[in-house]
């Protein structure tokens, strides 16, 4: 395989369209560049999406193993995969809900789909998700709440037309190179800025014409601080309020002051006078994980969307935008049956559980009532009643908060693991399944705005290694036999997915490998073969008087139609309240732990691993204040960063971008979620991340600390 083959980067969600080409001999590839014919990016392309695509520094895995005698040794494919299925069917004859699966946002659309097919109709599991739950799940929790439909109303095409581009606990210049480009040049242009609100001068940050740096979790006071502002200066949009929404009277009647609420923010009333003007030019409010990763996440995300609809920033060049971190996690939360049935099926819905069973060939009893408690409380249930867990190009073991727990659990569970890397948790594996990974997969991903475009194979691969939908595969052969034909073929597979999204709101079924052969690239709903998506919920300008349609529609103040698929057919305001940060600092734990990404670091680390321990970023003065408890010369001081849960060893850095009494560590490290607290926000279940109790300590040895060491 040495011809140029199109295909879409799998470094995260921005789905730019590249050209790779195999080596000579041997496997791997030899070119990665962007794809001047992909309509996404045009040939623009990230040295980040390149570098790891084609020399990823993780270790390969090659072979299959099993366990024997406590060690991981090489086995034939037919040994693994009944070794797995044995594993996972003795746990399976106990209940449907004694096996978990968990899946990941690096799945191609089809190996998605096919996962949760197995999950769900072939071993009847509530006990399934996705580590995108981990990043997404309260903006999509916020969508539904707000528009009756998950997935940001914006598309790319509006990023050039907006004036204001306020990115709200994101970074895009580290997470989203190339759509960071597209968000730079707009906001040069004459009358358009770019301001950004995070606690931590981030790259984005840097390079804004404002940075507002609440405390950590202030998002929701500082939103609602907003908003009030708006109100009490008379500049809210109440001809689109009143026209295309509900809910905006009882939002009002609870809103605090303005300025209290600012204080309660950390931000001086200037502040937010400064982004309250902002929003009245048409704006695309960004966020990211800073806004997701909190027991707050739905609430704050709900709140974004709310400043939004008060001003009228819903309709071209403006409106709510959610980044999305990984590659497919789109198609995750469309395809894989994790939180919605295919196509945003509401899971609970007698008709839509009735379809789906009968496409599948199974009963709708066989099929979960619930879609389960989440990725964190399915490693809780390995405890009580899980006892086995397959988990797919996903690295829990250091990917959990308090991972420390964690790991405990995935040692005394059966455990299949099915990845292309050697990461932490294959250490705790009883089979190892080698999967193929980027340039090695046939298949279809979905990026951030909702577009499809296909994933190519561009190497040939070991043949210790599968891909994942052939290995899905083999497991239901031997689960859940007639499932899946034998060795299902990814065309076949989208096709069937794509069927049974038809008529719904996230209707892919005028989408084939054949249109997407000829077009690179499709955004739904596309419901037939000429449809395209745009801009969500915007149905044009008023045309002519007494047009009629068959859906409601709402027309705007500008004449503008709108189509919201809510039970009152408008969009809707929140009016919920937060509930704190979960583990605020006190006397013992006095600083406040943050984790975010690095530039050029990927996820858990397993293709951009190094074996040092992790950069601790601290102000000068938090680092002046505890300069007993380190240790070294100044440019490479240690200290240990101890939680409740574990103490790990850190090289200490000082950073004035980061404020006094916050420690900042990359998610990326293995060691850093050992630290951080397993609470989630009791609507989305996404993992309350971002911030937690610590203290730093003088060093001791280069080994994490245990619980019980520091609880002693």
């Amino acid at each position: 395989m040495t011809e140029h083959v199109p295909t879409t980067c799998m470094r995260c969600a921005v789905g730019c369209g590249h050209v790779q080409r195999a080596v000579e001999t041997g496997y791997g590839l030899d070119v990665v560049r962007g794809d001047a014919a992909h309509p996404v990016n045009q040939g623009l392309a990230c040295q980040r999406g390149v570098s790891e695509t084609a020399d990823p520094d993780g270790e390969w895995l090659t072979r299959p193993l099993v366990r024997r005698d406590g060690e991981l040794v090489p086995t034939t494919w037919e040994t693994a995969l009944e070794r797995a299925a044995e594993g996972l069917g003795t746990a399976h004859a106990g209940g449907s809900n004694h096996v978990a699966v968990l899946g990941s946002g690096q799945q191609t659309n089809e190996a998605a789909y096919a996962l949760g097919k197995l999950a769900r109709g072939g071993l009847g599991t509530r006990y399934y998700d996705a580590n995108t739950t981990l990043c997404m799940a309260s903006a999509v929790t916020a969508y539904y709440d707000a528009f009756g439909s998950d997935a940001p109303p914006p598309t790319y095409d509006d990023v050039p037309e907006a004036e204001t581009h306020l990115v709200w606990g994101a970074n895009p210049a580290a997470a989203h190179p190339v759509l960071f480009r597209w968000i730079r040049q707009s906001a040069a242009e004459d009358g358009c800025e770019l301001l950004v609100v995070d606690p931590i001068e981030s790259e984005t940050a840097e390079v804004a014409d404002a940075h507002v740096a609440p405390d950590p979790g202030g998002d929701l006071e500082l939103a609602r601080a907003v908003l009030a502002r708006l109100v009490e200066t008379d500049r809210i949009d109440e001809p689109f309020i009143a026209d295309a929404t509900t809910g905006f009277k009882d939002l009002r009647a609870q809103l605090p002051d303005a300025e209290p609420a600012a204080n309660a923010a950390g931000v001086p009333l200037e502040t937010v006078d400064r982004l309250a003007d902002a929003l009245e030019r048409d704006t695309l409010l960004y966020w990211g994980m800073g806004v997701n990763q909190s027991v707050d996440g739905t609430q704050t995300a709900a709140a974004l969307i709310d400043l939004c609809l008060s001003t009228g920033n819903l309709g071209p060049g403006t409106g709510p935008f959610s980044l999305t971190g990984q590659a497919n996690s789109m198609g995750t939360r469309v395809c894989s049956s994790k939180g919605t049935w295919p196509g945003h099926r509401d899971f609970g819905d007698p008709a839509h559980r009735a379809e789906v069973a009968d496409e599948w060939g199974v009963s709708v009893e066989t099929l979960p009532d619930d879609p389960g408690p989440g990725p964190v409380g399915i490693l809780e249930a390995v405890e009580d009643e899980v006892e086995a867990v397959y988990a797919v190009a996903t690295n829990p073991a250091v990917g959990m908060p308090d991972t420390t727990r964690v790991r405990r659990r995935l040692e005394d569970t059966f455990l299949v693991v099915q990845d292309a890397f050697h990461s932490e948790t294959v250490e705790f594996a009883d089979v190892v399944l080698p999967a193929t990974t980027w340039g090695e997969s046939e298949g279809t991903a979905m990026n951030m705005e909702r577009t499809v475009s296909r994933v190519r194979a561009a190497t040939d691969t070991p043949s210790g290694v599968k891909t994942d939908l052939e290995l899905i595969a083999e497991l239901a052969t031997r689960l859940a036999p007639g499932l899946f034909e034998r060795s299902p073929e990814p065309a076949s597979i989208f096709d069937e997915f794509a069927e049974l999204t038809a008529g719904t709101l996230a209707d892919c079924s005028g989408i084939s490998y054949d249109r997407l052969e000829e077009e690179r690239a499709v955004r739904w709903p596309a419901p037939t073969r000429e449809d395209a998506g745009g801009y969500r919920y915007y149905d044009g300008p008023t045309t002519e008087q007494g047009e009629t349609s068959e859906t409601e529609r709402l027309e705007g103040p500008a004449s503008d139609r709108w189509s919201f698929p809510t039970s009152s057919g408008r969009a809707r305001f929140s009016a919920g309240e937060g509930v704190g940060l979960p583990e605020p600092p006190d006397e013992s734990y006095p600083l406040t732990l943050t984790t975010a990404r690095r530039p050029g670091a990927y996820n858990t680390g397993v293709r951009t691993r190094d074996d040092e321990p992790p950069t601790a970023r601290v102000s000068a003065g938090t680092a002046a204040a505890l300069a007993a408890e380190l240790e070294g010369p100044d440019d490479e001081r240690y200290g240990r960063i101890t939680s409740r849960r574990a103490s790990i060893l850190a090289r200490v850095e000082v950073d004035e971008a980061i404020p006094d009494g916050v420690v900042w560590l990359p998610i990326h490290h293995p060691d850093v979620n050992d630290l951080t607290i397993p609470a989630v926000d009791p609507r989305s279940k996404e993992p309350n991340f971002k911030q937690c109790a610590v203290r730093l300590e003088a060093p001791t040895d280069a080994a994490a600390i245990s619980l019980e060491e520091v609880t002693a």
